[in-house]
């Protein structure tokens, strides 16, 4: 039986609050990059040193999965799910795909090496010979892409363009992994989306070219010229950010808390996309929305850390027509869509035990219901078979599932690929260190075939 998890939904003319009461990844900068509480990550992370923290937390992880192997109980990081949803059942598979000639597909994996260490990659996965190729970026221009990439985006058939954190830069690529630009003055980026004439970057730093803000802004940027054109100032340290009906949609989380005179956030800013300024905030009053947001239509998913200690971390599922939202009480730390459903792993840490749980769902937007499992039975049971998770991403084109496995965050991480029937597509590849973004690329069957 389908549960239904929702815990607040308010809304008002102005826009919407949650009465009632986030990170396991946590940035690698909200540390000042963006990656998990001590913490957790992608490129900053939020609290305390955190290369420090992050190193003993490596540590103190790795011993604990030793001691667990070899004399603990094999207690699973993975709750017993009928305690959240009366009975366990597969969720659905996705809905059928329209016919595309599409034959296959090839995959870039954006790899966010460690933190501050300079060694962000590429690896690249060829659909057709079922070949994967770490360094790619580096092997066919003859450069490093920098440190910590935290995102990667298609924006069209010619142009993919990837945020590298630390490095303070917007890489351009074409499909075949030549670099073609760069955008350089939008420091400490985050996140990314577009629609067909501009890029938008959201930033930590309060810093862009000429302009100052007290807190973060989002950026926006010409495609033709690779030039910032218009900002506007958001919340403190921003992170996902997507674009509806001629709005953008800012997730502000106020990562960097634990080491500046400011608290989490808990909005959702609302921006003009052709005037970039802001139309209203939605108070959806959950904690540090940092993470993936996922986008199925009028519908965003949005990952809400808590604070890793007594606020837990919570999904918020927003409808961006009604600006109505609706809180579930697990975490969607890694989630994609296929465009009508929304598929989660909830990465849930806590300094009170330094232990993990995680959750897998499905959610339905439209009805606000959440299923345990993701795909069925074969890829649930993979994905609980993880020892960190870092990344799923449901391809637009075919409708298969890819997902990786951190590891340790410290040593190389993996790949997985299946069918939306559960057919595994390729024995697991080896990628390099935290795996944590995934770019299908599509190969279309000629006309003539």
């Amino acid at each position: 039986m389908d549960a239904e998890i929702p815990l607040y939904i308010y809304a008002t003319e102005d826009g919407c609050r949650a009465a009632g009461p986030v990170f396991a990844r946590m940035p690698a900068h909200q540390t000042p990059s963006g990656a998990a509480p001590a913490c957790i990550g992608t490129a900053p992370w939020h609290c305390i040193n955190i290369t420090t923290m992050r190193h003993y937390l490596f540590i103190i992880m790795s011993a604990v999965v030793a001691l667990c192997a070899t004399g603990c109980d094999n207690t699973s990081p993975f709750p017993d799910e009928k305690t959240d949803i009366p009975e366990e059942k597969p969720a659905e598979t996705p809905p059928d795909k329209p016919a595309a000639e599409v034959e296959s597909e090839n995959l870039i994996i954006c790899n966010e090496g460690n933190w501050q260490s300079d060694n962000g990659q590429l690896s690249y996965y060829d659909g057709a010979t079922g070949e994967l190729t770490n360094q790619w970026f580096r092997k066919i221009n003859g450069t490093k892409l920098g440190d910590t990439p935290n995102d990667i985006l298609h924006v069209n058939d010619t142009l993919i363009a990837i945020a590298v954190n630390w490095s303070n830069i917007i890489q351009y690529i074409h499909p075949d992994g030549t670099a073609c630009g760069a955008t350089e003055n939008v420091p400490n980026n985050r996140r990314m989306c577009c629609d067909k004439d501009y890029l938008y970057v959201t930033s930590y730093a309060h810093q862009c070219g000429s302009q100052a803000f007290t807190k973060g802004y989002v950026a926006k940027i010409d495609l033709r010229t690779k030039e910032v054109v218009a900002t506007c100032e958001t919340g403190w340290e921003p992170e996902g950010v997507r674009i509806y009906d001629g709005r953008l949609y800012i997730a502000n989380t106020g990562g960097y808390s634990f080491s500046e005179n400011h608290g989490y956030e808990t909005t959702v800013q609302v921006v003009d996309a052709a005037t970039m300024r802001t139309l209203r905030t939605i108070d959806t009053g959950c904690i540090n929305l940092y993470g993936e947001v996922s986008q199925a239509g009028e519908y965003l998913c949005i990952n809400s850390c808590g604070d890793y200690y007594d606020v837990p971390p919570r999904t918020v599922i927003l409808n961006c027509r009604t600006e109505q939202f609706r809180v579930f009480d697990f975490p969607c730390t890694y989630n994609t869509t296929d465009g009508r459903l929304f598929y989660t792993i909830g990465s849930e840490f806590s300094y009170n035990t330094y232990e993990y749980v995680y959750h897998i769902y499905t959610i339905d937007p439209a009805t606000m219901q959440a299923t345990y499992g993701i795909y069925g039975d074969a890829v649930t049971q993979k994905l609980k078979e993880l020892q960190s998770p870092y990344e799923v991403y449901v391809s637009p084109y075919t409708g298969n599932i890819y997902f990786t496995d951190a590891k340790s965050y410290a040593t190389a991480g993996y790949l997985y690929g299946y069918s939306d029937t559960g057919e595994e597509l390729f024995r697991p590849q080896k990628t390099y260190i935290n795996p944590a973004h995934i770019l299908a690329i599509p190969n279309y069957r000629r006309a003539n075939e």
